[in-house]
């Protein structure tokens, strides 16, 4: 799924993906290259015309090693990266990590280091410098929805917080440095129902802000949570490929593969 906006210039690649998953995403468009190229189309109206309506992905040849050489998205109807060409050598680290963020499927806070330092280590890490860093890691905690539940132990270490308020913390450090797209690889597959709701809420808070991509296995957390969705599917004997790609309500209700039907009712998956 995708909310709204990518961090740091990263390259994503997937090298053998092994069963069929759920992506969606809300107001990105990735551009994925390997001998040739893949776009999601914008998901604004009309599209602009050098843009395909639908993404090139023959099924009777799906792409090998797909690898993300370049990544474009928009907020809404502004574009905020433009066909970033990750593997420029021209490319500092800490601007892609400043401009893409990164939350992974297993939280990953440093766990002696203080709450209010997992924020701030996003500024330092990114080489940003602030006037005002006690504000950056309020707004941040605010944000993801976990200043309430911790600050009046700021102090404390992060590594102490319950795996839901990890995943928050791990989410307010990315945010903290004000990404343009933050990236959500399955956030939610190691925490019970409870935490999961509080994700959930913390993404439909976000969505307005920043352009949010999401990869999940989940379908009805696909269906909850994002306004654009794409259906990826690998077989016994080809990688993984984008099958359809469309409005959430329409790619679960209406869509216009088979495989995206039968997959989405439970046929298979």
């Amino acid at each position: 799924m995708m909310p709204d906006s990518l961090e740091p210039e990263v390259s994503t690649e997937v090298q053998d993906p092994a069963s069929a998953g759920v992506t969606s995403w809300d107001d990105v468009s990735p551009q994925l290259t390997e001998t040739r190229e893949m776009e999601i189309p914008r998901p604004t109206e009309p599209l602009d015309e050098e843009r395909p309506a639908q993404p090139v992905a023959p099924p009777t040849k799906p792409l090998s090693g797909l690898t993300a050489q370049s990544i474009s998205a928009w907020f809404g109807d502004h574009k905020v990266l433009d066909r970033v060409d990750i593997y420029d050598a021209a490319q500092r680290p800490t601007d892609v990590r400043r401009r893409i963020g990164m939350v992974f499927q297993k939280p990953n806070p440093f766990p002696a280091m203080s709450i209010y330092d997992n924020v701030a280590s996003g500024l330092k890490l990114a080489g940003i410098k602030v006037a005002d860093k006690d504000d950056i890691v309020e707004s941040s905690l605010r944000r993801a929805g976990l200043w309430n539940e911790v600050h009046r132990r700021l102090k404390a270490p992060g590594g102490g917080l319950s795996g839901g308020q990890q995943q928050r913390l791990c989410i307010a450090r990315a945010l903290a440095v004000t990404p343009d797209v933050l990236l959500m690889d399955e956030p939610c597959s190691a925490l019970d129902p409870t935490s999961t709701r509080r994700i959930e809420d913390t993404i439909a808070e976000l969505h307005d802000q920043v352009t949010i991509v999401i990869v999940t296995h989940n379908m009805q957390q696909a269906a909850r949570v994002s306004q654009k969705t794409a259906f990826f599917l690998a077989t016994d004997r080809t990688p993984g490929y984008i099958v359809e790609t469309g409005p959430t309500e329409q790619i679960f209700e209406a869509p216009n593969d088979p495989r995206t039907a039968d997959y989405v009712n439970g046929r298979f998956g």
